[in-house]
């Protein structure tokens, strides 16, 4: 973090006293884990990694009666998913920062309300600005109110505000189709294509799954395919003329993944961001109350409820192999703790080339992981503000407080797709964006628990940004450039907001691997391209959530239906080892 000025620590000291005087909470409720050692040296189950997946795991494996020890490398759970307080008095969802992918039947199954998850629904949805105006066209808010987003898009494209609707219902269509696939397990080409008959059974549901969301889509199969395999330029420009509205749908074609909206498969990411259902209402994204922590808070803590044990603190250095079956895992601190099943919660690179003994594993399966795509284009980084942006295109009516356009995705540097896509050269050419793509949320316009009365979190999550800074590894110094670049171009949409800066903790995406231990900076565990989706996540051979050792099976976003806060890698990874269980 940029060191604070006199300015800066006063106003420290003064929010922290109000924040006493008022009682507010400013620390983020632990879940109840045990950071000491582990105390038994045997269970049923073990899950490396409390990250969403891995205690999603941990609950459906206790709440099956399976004793399950669920260890955690860092001093708090949630992975990705999490809250910390980086700058005092202020909560930041320091990774992932807004929730709608999460399955509903994970939630009801969870129980998750019941241990304390509540969302706040955000309306509008999407905020652009477009620099330099004022006045009639000068932002583009789109929301679920039809009527105001026709009003919206029309100030740019009255074609475009009735094609809008029907893009929307297409959409939906397609997400209505290829929801059940999200929730089962793909077809496992090895078994497919195996001579053992048995093996070919088992493949079975998956392709009956297949093949009813095939039948769904009926006549807008061709829609899918192009969504499958376009890039986003080409299916936006059929629908649409404006290129505000274009290029605030380009962004969720893009957001977390090394591509262009120019580059071919670019569709995907876009569907795959619109798959969410929160609050039973579909596509609808919202803020969590206590930041996304509380989303691993109340999961943990349904697992804890079940009996599953989590501990924090206790890295796991590699994972047992006897006879060609798991035995366990050993600790960093030397510790073994035995067990029938290991899920790892880890990306497959670090579950299978770091954890994992070469020469243990088929030497094609260290090929293929190798191979993986994890390349990030994303520097997250999460700003402590004393009050709330004055954007020139919408100015603020009353002081410090919030407007519809501060409580939902507000885009920066996305007039126009040229700008998207010139950002992303920048980074193929190995340097940062000179024009940042810019996603930026401020949850405590929604949730008053994360920040001082009167101050606000502000997260920012930007692109496009390489993994090695022309050859060279990021400096400090790097880091802070890269974050004045950003928080200049905030300063041109909302002059002040420079001024208004507190601290700020900036993630370029060796940070992200570091800290969060995302290989790569990949907040998806790999790469949601074609090539690396479905029944290829993350390979052929590992796509049914078994690793090639028995007893050991993969259960993070690396695994289908992939990355983002959905829950679904661990569920499968949990069941596919209760079918397996009176085996081992």
């Amino acid at each position: 973090m940029a060191a604070l000025t006199c300015k800066q620590t006063m106003y420290f000291r003064h929010v922290l006293n109000c924040a006493l005087k008022n009682k507010r909470i400013l620390h983020f409720n632990p879940t109840r884990h045990r950071s000491n050692s582990a105390g038994s040296s045997s269970y049923d189950a073990i899950v490396v990694g409390a990250g969403h997946n891995g205690l999603v795991s941990a609950a459906y494996l206790a709440k099956s009666g399976l004793r399950v020890c669920v260890l955690e490398r860092r001093h708090v759970i949630g992975g990705a998913a999490v809250t910390e307080e980086i700058v005092p008095g202020f909560k930041f969802s320091r990774a992932s920062y807004v929730l709608s992918l999460l399955r509903p039947k994970i939630v009801e199954d969870l129980e998750l309300k019941k241990y304390g998850l509540k969302v706040y629904l955000r309306n509008p949805s999407s905020y652009t600005p477009l620099l330099g105006r004022t006045g009639r066209g000068s932002s583009l808010t789109l929301g679920p109110d039809q009527a105001e987003t026709h009003r919206q898009i029309a100030q740019f494209s009255e074609k475009d505000a009735k094609r809008f609707f029907e893009y929307e219902a297409l959409l939906d269509d397609i997400v209505t189709a290829v929801d059940p696939l999200l929730d089962s397990p793909p077809p496992h080409l090895p078994s497919l294509t195996s001579s053992n008959i048995r093996e070919k059974l088992k493949t079975l549901p998956a392709i009956k799954t297949l093949l009813k969301s095939l039948r769904t889509l009926g006549t807008d199969s061709d829609a899918f395919y192009e969504f499958m395999t376009a890039p986003t330029t080409k299916i936006l420009n059929k629908w649409f003329e404006s290129e505000p509205l274009k290029a605030t749908l380009a962004t969720d074609a893009v957001i977390g993944a090394m591509m262009s909206p120019e580059s071919p498969g670019s569709g995907y990411v876009l569907l795959h961001h619109v798959m969410g259902c929160l609050e039973g209402k579909k596509g609808a994204w919202g803020y969590v109350e206590g930041g996304m922590g509380a989303v691993s808070q109340a999961i943990g803590n349904c697992a804890m409820d079940h009996g599953a044990d989590i501990f924090t603190s206790q890295p796991v250095k590699e994972i047992l192999i006897e006879n060609d079956a798991v035995k366990g895992v050993l600790l960093e601190d030397g510790k073994e703790i035995w067990a029938k099943a290991v899920i790892s919660n880890a990306t497959p690179k670090v579950t299978f080339l770091d954890l994992i003994q070469e020469n243990k594993l088929p030497k094609d399966l260290v090929e293929g992981v190798r191979a993986i795509d994890f390349t990030s284009p994303v520097t997250k980084i999460n700003v402590a503000l004393s009050r709330l942006p004055d954007f020139t295109a919408d100015p603020n009516v009353s002081k410090n407080e919030p407007m519809p356009h501060h409580q939902c995705t507000i885009h920066l540097n996305c007039e126009n797709t040229r700008l998207i896509h010139d950002a992303f050269l920048d980074a193929q050419s190995g340097t940062y964006s000179k024009k940042p793509m810019i996603e930026m949320v401020i949850p405590s316009s929604k949730d008053p628990t994360l920040a001082p009365q009167g101050a606000h979190v502000c997260l920012m999550f930007t692109q496009y940004t390489p993994y090695r800074l022309n050859g060279q590894d990021w400096t400090e110094q790097d880091k802070n450039n890269y974050a004045d670049i950003v928080f200049d171009t905030v300063e041109q949409y909302a002059p002040g907001f420079k001024e208004s800066v507190v601290g700020r903790d900036i993630l370029t995406p060796p940070d992200l691997e570091r800290v969060f231990g995302l290989t790569g900076g990949n907040i998806f565990h790999g790469a949601i391209s074609l090539d690396q989706l479905f029944m290829c996540r993350p390979t052929s051979q590992l796509s049914n959530y078994r690793g090639p050792i028995q007893g050991l099976y993969l259960g993070g976003s690396g695994a289908h239906p992939g990355g983002g806060v959905l829950g679904s890698p661990g569920r499968l990874a949990a069941e596919t080892l209760l079918s397996d269980f009176k085996k081992l």
